[in-house]
């Protein structure tokens, strides 16, 4: 029991300094998001201009697209969308809620079963850090910045509001050399 406790607390002890290393080592500022949303005008299809590479798309190779549609009871249907390298299609559902109330641009999606939803682990974040006037372009990650998409209304953005979007995601601590841009066809 003694040794137990002796392996389990040089484990803590690791954990804390790492923590602490971690934060002297120059980690990025909180992630803040826009400071509200309109749920019902962000509604729709948004078009994946860019990504950073993840394990749950790693087989979409362009044509990446995400609908939203109100549920009843508040909460938002959310259906993703990819084209294979095969030319086949993948389509995943899931749904999203918000959190902290109606104009709040932190959200929680999840994609496994409603059964799994009271488990936490099943929910991840989709906070909308930057969105313009028209509700035309947007960029959604989550606080560690370890996922970022830039979504537009359309297929193919204007590159000017393109790089300027860049530009203050390079401002808020996103290593944007792990951008990789998402093919559309017309």
């Amino acid at each position: 029991m003694r040794r137990l406790a002796l392996i389990a607390g040089t484990f803590l002890l690791g954990v804390a300094a790492g923590e602490a290393l971690a934060r002297a080592g120059g980690e990025a500022e909180p992630l803040d998001t826009i400071a509200a949303l309109d749920a019902k005008r962000y509604m729709g299809t948004w078009y994946e201009i860019a990504k950073f590479p993840n394990v749950f798309q790693r087989k979409c190779a362009g044509n990446t697209s995400a609908g939203y549609s109100l549920l009843e009871d508040g909460r938002v249907r959310v259906v993703n969308r990819c084209r294979r390298a095969d030319g086949g299609e993948d389509v995943a559902e899931g749904v999203a809620r918000q959190i902290g109330g109606a104009a709040s641009p932190k959200l929680e999606v999840r994609f496994a079963p409603a059964i799994l939803s009271f488990i936490p682990m099943v929910w991840g974040d989709y906070w909308v850090i930057d969105l313009d006037e028209k509700y035309q372009l947007s960029a959604v990650s989550e606080p560690r910045r370890k996922y970022l998409w830039i979504l537009s209304r359309t297929r193919q953005v204007d590159p000017a509001a393109y790089q300027a979007l860049l530009g203050r995601l390079a401002a808020r601590g996103f290593d944007l050399s792990r951008l990789e841009r998402t093919p559309q066809d017309e």
